[in-house]
């Protein structure tokens, strides 16, 4: 199991960046970098030239525990397929990495890459901007049939021509229900006087608005920039009031296994780690609802061996692959399927999983799960702006 939680890595900067001064260039005039479906695909080497190179976050797939250059259901998948995979663990933030590969993307040349893994709202991006491929989902039954259906038709993807989640997850809230004294179920309890000063929110814009606006009654999969407006100028007053303590990335974690924090807005994968630890830890999804994301994989334009990425994500939704993967990363399975596989195991710790709601969540979890609309790039540059002059960046 990772030691690390995987979402700290993934905070977007939530500024403007690369990506944010593509989105003002596009809305100045300038013609944006789209690239045409007809101009997206490359000869396809994959029948001649069994390789593959895979681009991942750290920490984000199963190690054999007594050998880490070991990974045990990619080494089954060279074995069974043939295909010898390169897999790097180069993506540390989406912003960054989204930098190191634009210039070649937006002037129609290779990454050198054949599948790569990008939060979802960065997703958008890259289906906005045509930089990624249609997937052959003919050729990828597993996918077709095990993909769960919270997660078949983003905002951004729908049917997810371009897009299969690699792992899920949920924003909600994590508190110490024994410290605090109290039940939170709803986001509102936050605001209550007695965690004044002892609650934290995530400060990237991605990560934090939905579950906030949520909060408020917004319906996320179709919220307007007035319901942005009100969801800043509420969370504006409770920083001016002193009862937001501070905006954080994964060094809630820390607050609340001190206890210095009381509530913080948190990932559902960090909390599984906070759990083993601190037993009084809890994990909510508010009544209102909370935001379902994944990250997901893309196979960027003018990739050289598109079929043999096809097969490596169709490999990975084979229930008895995904639930490897799943006991490993301790994040919300995509493969609900999974879930049979973990709960016959004769292995305990395996067979627990199977019954954990973070990583399936059980039907009352689930009809809170909502994929939220993401930020478009018009929105993006005002968004960003008045979100970072509330959080301080």
């Amino acid at each position: 199991m990772a030691d690390l939680s995987r979402r700290a890595l993934l905070r977007g900067m939530g500024g403007l960046g690369v990506t944010g001064a593509l989105a003002a260039m596009t809305g100045c005039g300038v013609p944006p970098a789209y690239v045409e479906a007809a101009d997206r695909g490359s000869p396809d080497r994959s029948a001649r030239d069994r390789t593959l190179t895979f681009a991942n976050w750290p920490l984000y797939i199963d190690v054999d525990d007594r050998n880490k250059q070991r990974r045990p259901t990619l080494d089954a998948f060279e074995r069974h397929t043939g295909i010898s995979v390169t897999y790097t663990e180069e993506i540390n933030d989406n912003d960054e990495f989204f930098g190191k590969v634009s210039p070649a993307l937006m002037n129609h040349q290779s990454t050198g890459r054949d599948l790569i893994v990008m939060s979802d709202w960065m997703c958008a991006r890259f289906v906005r901007l045509g930089w990624v491929q249609e997937m052959d989902r003919a050729a990828q039954p597993q996918v077709a049939r095990h993909l769960d259906p919270l997660l078949r038709n983003p905002h951004f993807d729908p049917g997810r021509k371009h897009s299969v989640p690699w792992q899920s997850g949920i924003t909600g809230i994590a508190y110490n229900r024994k410290k605090l004294g109290r039940e939170i179920k709803h986001t509102a309890d936050l605001w209550q006087d007695d965690l004044r000063g002892r609650v934290t929110l995530l400060s990237g814009l991605d990560e934090s608005f939905a579950m906030l606006m949520q909060g408020n009654g917004v319906d996320i999969t179709r919220w307007t920039a007035d319901d942005f407006h009100r969801m800043t100028d509420r969370i504006r007053r409770l920083v001016g009031k002193g009862h937001i303590r501070r905006f954080t990335g994964n060094d809630y974690i820390k607050d609340l296994d001190s206890g210095d924090v009381l509530a913080a807005q948190a990932y559902s994968g960090d909390v599984i780690q906070l759990q083993a630890d601190n037993p009084d830890i809890e994990f909510v999804v508010p009544e209102e609802g909370a935001e379902l994301w994944a990250e997901s994989l893309l196979i960027p334009d003018l990739a050289e061996h598109k079929r043999n990425a096809e097969r490596l994500i169709d490999y990975y939704y084979r229930p008895e692959v995904a639930a490897d993967l799943a006991a490993w990363v301790n994040y919300v399975c995509p493969v609900p399927a999974a879930r049979d596989v973990l709960a016959s195991s004769k292995d305990k710790e395996r067979a627990a999983l199977a019954e954990d709601p973070l990583v399936f969540p059980d039907d009352a979890m689930r009809k809170r799960l909502v994929i939220a609309r993401d930020i478009t790039s018009k929105e993006r540059t005002e968004f960003a702006k008045e979100w970072n002059g509330i959080v301080g960046l």
